[in-house]
C-alpha cells in the first residue's frame, strides 16, 4: 500500500476523481456519495460525473443525522463506478459505519474512497481492518500544518491514478517525444516539495502515536455529551443533528440569532467556534437552515471550558433581549 503527499483532502481526491475514475466514467454509470459530504468529497465528484454525463447518487440521511443504510444498498447498481464517503461528518458530526459501507460496496465489486479528514488522529482509523480502496486526509485537522494532506491508495489501484499536476519531480525520463512517469506515488508529487508541511505532519504523527485514540474518542464523546446536556437547559438554543455516532463536534443554533453574531459574541469572551454552513452547504439546506455554530473538541479541550461557553450563551440571550 501506498501513500501520496498531497495539499490536502481536495486534491487527493481531484486525484482519485479526475485521474483515475474519469478514465472508467461512461454516460449511464454513477458515483455514490452522502448528503453529508464536505464540498472537498462533493465537488469533485459532481464535476467529473458532469464531464462524463454520469451521475451522482446520494444517500439520503434520517432527521436525526445517521446515514438510511437501506437507501444506500438500493442505490448501487451494476453501473456504480465508485462510493465515496466521510468517516465523520464536519458539520454534524455523525460517525458513519464505514466497514460496513465498504463490505457492503465491495459485494458488489465497488471501490470506496473514506474521507478521514475529521477521524484521522482522533480516532482509531485502520484501512486495513475496513479493507478500504482510498482514505484521504488532511494534516491541519491531526495537529499539523496547513498545505499538507495525505492520499492513501490501495495497490490494486495504485497504478491507474496518473498526476493531476504535470512538472518538475515525478519524473523518470523526459524526451522531445513524451515523458515516463515514476512509479505511483512518487509521480503524483510534481514541483517543489512542501518539505515543511511533511516535517510538521510527521511530528504531528510522533505525537499522535503517543496517544491512545480509543481513550481520546471516548474523552471527546465525554466532553460533547456533557456540552449537550448543558446546551438542553437553554430553550432558546436547538442542536442540529443527533446522530446516534458521533465525534468531537455539536453543531447548534440560537432562536433569533444569526450564528455569525453568536460567534463574534463568543469569540469576544474568548472561546473559538466557527459559524457558516461549514462547506456542506447542500446538507444544511436540506434541514432549512443556512448556518449554524460548530463547537470542536479535542484533548486539549475541558468541562470547564464547557461551563464558560454554557455560561456564555445566558449571557448572549440577555444581552440580545
Amino acid at each position: 500500500n501506498s501513500i501520496a503527499f498531497t495539499k490536502g483532502t481536495t486534491e487527493s481526491i481531484n486525484l482519485v476523481a479526475q485521474k483515475f475514475l474519469k478514465k472508467k466514467l461512461d454516460q449511464g454509470d454513477n458515483v455514490v456519495v452522502s448528503a453529508m459530504e464536505h464540498h472537498a468529497n462533493l465537488i469533485p465528484w459532481q464535476q467529473v460525473c458532469a464531464e462524463s454525463q454520469a451521475t451522482l447518487k446520494i444517500i439520503p440521511i434520517d432527521e436525526q443525522g445517521d446515514i438510511i443504510m437501506d437507501e444506500f444498498v438500493h442505490l448501487l447498481d451494476r453501473h456504480t463506478r465508485m462510493v465515496a464517503i466521510t468517516h465523520i461528518s464536519n458539520a454534524i458530526g455523525t460517525v458513519n459505519p464505514v466497514e460496513e459501507i465498504i463490505a457492503t460496496a465491495h459485494k458488489k465489486n465497488i471501490p470506496v474512497l473514506v474521507d478521514g479528514a475529521q477521524s484521522v488522529g482522533h480516532c482509531p482509523v485502520d484501512v486495513s481492518k475496513w479493507d478500504a480502496d482510498f482514505l484521504v486526509f488532511s494534516a491541519h485537522k491531526m495537529f499539523g500544518p496547513f498545505g499538507t494532506g495525505v492520499l492513501y491508495c490501495n495497490e490494486e489501484f495504485a497504478q491507474q491514478i496518473d498526476p493531476l499536476n504535470y512538472g518538475g519531480g515525478g519524473i523518470k525520463n523526459v524526451e522531445y517525444s513524451g515523458t515516463e512517469f515514476s512509479e505511483y506515488p512518487h509521480k503524483l508529487e510534481a514541483g517543489t516539495a512542501n518539505v515543511a508541511g511533511v516535517i510538521g505532519l510527521g511530528s504531528a504523527i510522533d505525537f499522535i502515536e503517543q496517544l491512545d485514540l480509543n481513550e481520546t474518542k471516548n474523552y471527546t464523546k465525554n466532553l460533547v455529551l456533557f456540552f449537550k446536556e448543558k446546551l438542553s437547559q437553554l430553550e432558546y438554543v436547538k442542536l442540529i443533528g443527533q446522530p446516534s455516532h458521533f465525534g468531537g463536534i455539536v453543531s447548534f443554533v440560537v432562536e433569533n440569532i444569526h450564528p455569525h453574531d453568536v460567534a463574534s459574541f463568543l469569540a469576544n469572551k474568548n472561546i473559538a467556534v466557527r459559524a457558516g454552513h461549514h462547506c456542506a452547504q447542500p446538507l444544511l439546506e436540506s434541514m432549512g437552515i443556512p448556518a449554524t455554530v460548530r463547537a470542536s473538541f479535542s484533548i486539549y479541550n475541558t468541562r470547564d471550558e464547557v461551563d464558560c461557553t454554557f455560561e456564555a450563551l445566558v449571557e448572549l440571550k440577555k444581552f440580545w433581549s
